[in-house]
């Protein structure tokens, strides 16, 4: 007796369609990537002073952001009441003595805010704390 020639049935996956969501995905993060901004937008106040290093440079200093509202910000854009800020600031120094501390003050804010932030910064341990700012335009100069 012969038998009927018959064909299995194929079992393979089509990969095709999770490579085109896969695209898709990474088209979408790709678009949205540059949008998200980790941070507290602030307007520096101008002045014309010796260049630091970049942050990328000094990734162990500790950045206390003054914004426009005089609210206290550090690490990212977590937002701080004042005691909570003499906290972290401890807690940095506990981990390394020598951390070096800047404000960002807005331009517009009420110039006691960054004083209050820079003695509560004292207060908690440190004994310099420096200013950040922008430069002035290069017509200015």
């Amino acid at each position: 007796m012969a038998r009927p020639n018959r064909r299995r049935p194929m079992s393979q996956i089509n990969v095709v369609p999770y490579i085109d969501v896969m695209l898709v995905l990474l088209v979408i993060f790709m678009v949205t990537a540059p949008l998200l901004q980790t941070g507290v937008d602030v307007d520096l106040p101008q002045a014309a002073a010796r260049a630091m290093a970049a942050d990328s440079e000094l990734p162990e200093a500790l950045v206390v952001v003054v914004d426009r509202n005089g609210q206290f910000f550090v690490e990212g854009g977590r937002r701080l009441a004042p005691d909570e800020l003499a906290e972290t600031v401890q807690a940095r120094l506990a981990q390394n003595p020598q951390t070096p501390a800047y404000v960002r003050g807005d331009r517009h804010v009420e110039y006691q805010r960054v004083v209050e932030a820079m003695v509560i910064m004292q207060q908690a341990g440190l004994d310099k704390v420096g200013l950040i700012t922008d430069p002035p335009p290069d017509d200015a100069r």
